[in-house]
């Protein structure tokens, strides 16, 4: 029998890390993604020692039109199948569109839309046969346009539908997805994107762990989306009666 794995991508640091901890911890084998080896290493000896079953380790770029499909062949060699896939890879840039360096805007398209669409597309037959699911890390973001930062919410937007839609597609076959939209979280993601948290933005930070506990048990439950945080819970029911 084919062992079931929980891939994570993103698993470096942040919310993914916390993913891999939440899903290690409820007895999961987890296959880590990520570009930096060192850190993946570091994370899977934790888990390791924590006594979770031995992590899988997949070092590489997912803005690499190849990745998917070496991410395919590594899990094929160590003899396992999918049974959830968690989309956390993905970044944005913060500034005016036409002001940013254009192929840098596209790697967001390449990793937050086409990567994570390929995945998911990818392993739907084993998630399905193995009746798992499939968590895509949204943002509060994919409810609203965002100028200052227009490709990053835009490529929110389409995860946010594109699981929408999975979730009624994919239920049939028993399989969960959902999406979990957090807003602004401490990670590494406000440095690479250029973006410093004010205090307006305070309200709607909750931290990493939490963001992953709340992620996890709601793919659990089959919700379809999660909504971490009071702060954040408020925003699409405000947009209701605000401009967006």
């Amino acid at each position: 029998m084919t062992e079931r794995v929980t891939l994570i991508t993103g698993a470096s640091a942040g919310i993914g890390a916390e993913l891999a901890r939440i899903f290690a911890a409820n007895s999961h084998r987890v296959a880590l993604v990520a570009r930096r080896v060192d850190r993946l290493e570091t994370l899977a000896a934790e888990l390791k020692a924590k006594g979770a079953a031995e992590p899988i380790i997949i070092n590489c770029d997912l803005a690499e039109r190849d990745a998917p499909s070496r991410i395919e062949a590594a899990l094929a060699a160590a003899g396992v199948e999918v049974e959830y896939l968690v989309n956390n890879a993905g970044y944005g840039l913060f500034g005016c569109a036409a002001d940013l360096d254009r192929e840098d805007q596209l790697g967001i398209v390449d990793l937050n839309v086409r990567a994570l669409t390929d995945l998911s597309l990818r392993f739907a037959d084993s998630i399905a046969r193995l009746r798992g699911g499939i968590l895509n890390i949204a943002s509060i973001a994919s409810f609203l346009p965002g100028p200052g930062m227009a490709v990053y919410y835009a490529s929110k937007a389409y995860v946010l539908s594109l699981t929408e839609a999975l979730h009624h597609e994919l239920g049939k076959k028993g399989v969960r997805v959902t999406a979990v939209c957090p807003g602004p979280v401490m990670t590494e993601f406000q440095a690479r994107a250029g973006f410093e948290l004010g205090a307006d933005s305070a309200i709607l930070n909750v931290p990493p762990a939490e963001v992953a506990r709340q992620a996890y048990h709601g793919l659990m439950n089959n919700k379809t989306v999660v909504l971490p945080g009071l702060g954040i819970k408020i925003v699409p029911f405000l947009l209701r009666f605000f401009p967006r």
